[in-house]
């Protein structure tokens, strides 16, 4: 990155935390006044940064305007794919993306197992809210007055002897998902499927969608399926970057084994 630009650059960040006059940038900066003044110059010609009447320099409404509309047109689905193909191709197992809209929790991505034992989620179809992984991963992430309101409007029903069986039960199972930051479905839609998922955040660090890896019994026991935890975190971390934008995307080498994944041939 040429000198300008970075100079240019680390402009915003530094007005991020309020505004500063001609004398504090260049300081900063490590620049004569000049300079400083050349480089806010073209900012402000650009929209980036404003001069106040008091002679500071604030951030832009252009820039502001760019970042909504970046953030408008990020595909959470888009962004997400290739990584859930990896965590499939790597795992065996049925992989889901979901995210929370008009009050429900709806699958928006599919990658199937490779083994014969299909799921019948569709990309779409709501989920079992109370019961589903990705759900509470969803719920547990709002504000603490929607998420009661939420939990105390949603009926509960018996899907299997492991559902949540009230508001007060699902509020304690929400709030242990908030703090550890994941969650499962264990037999509680299915008693024969068992589910591991964490969370994908935002620039802002709310969650934006949630992945989960789902398996039969008759292929991983619940147990083997909770082994899998730290890959699905880990992916789920790699969304969140790449869709925050904060490092580089890291999809996973196909080619390098996981430690943390047990090969599922080998049963």
């Amino acid at each position: 990155m040429s000198q300008t630009v970075d100079r240019a650059l680390s402009i915003l960040p530094l007005l991020a935390e309020g505004p500063a006059n001609l004398e504090q940038v260049a300081t900063r900066l490590g620049v004569h006044k000049t300079t400083a003044l050349r480089l806010l110059r073209t900012l402000h010609e650009h929209g980036m940064v404003y001069r106040q009447e008091d002679q500071r320099y604030r951030l832009g409404a252009r820039l502001f305007a760019l970042a909504q509309q970046a953030a408008e047109n990020l595909d959470v689905r888009e962004i997400a794919h290739p990584y859930l193909v990896e965590l499939n191709e790597r795992c065996g197992h049925t992989v889901h993306l979901a995210v929370y809209e008009d009050n429900e929790v709806l699958y928006i991505d599919k990658v199937e197992s490779r083994y014969p034992v299909r799921m019948y989620s569709r990309i779409g179809k709501p989920v079992a809210i109370t019961v589903a992984a990705v759900a509470k991963l969803l719920l547990a992430d709002l504000p603490e007055a929607e998420r009661r309101a939420v939990a105390e409007r949603l009926p509960y029903p018996a899907y299997t002897p492991r559902s949540t069986p009230n508001a007060a039960a699902f509020l304690k199972e929400l709030a242990t998902v908030r703090e550890q930051g994941w969650a499962t479905d264990l037999g509680g839609h299915e008693e024969s499927i068992n589910c591991v998922g964490a969370p994908i955040r935002g620039v802002d660090g709310r969650v934006v969608a949630a992945c989960s890896v789902s398996a039969p019994n008759v292929v991983v026991t619940a147990e083997e399926l909770l082994a899998l935890l730290p890959l699905v975190r880990r992916t789920a971390e790699a969304i969140s970057r790449a869709y925050s934008g904060s490092a580089p995307p890291d999809v996973p080498d196909p080619d390098v084994p996981d430690p943390d994944v047990p090969d599922p041939e080998d049963k």
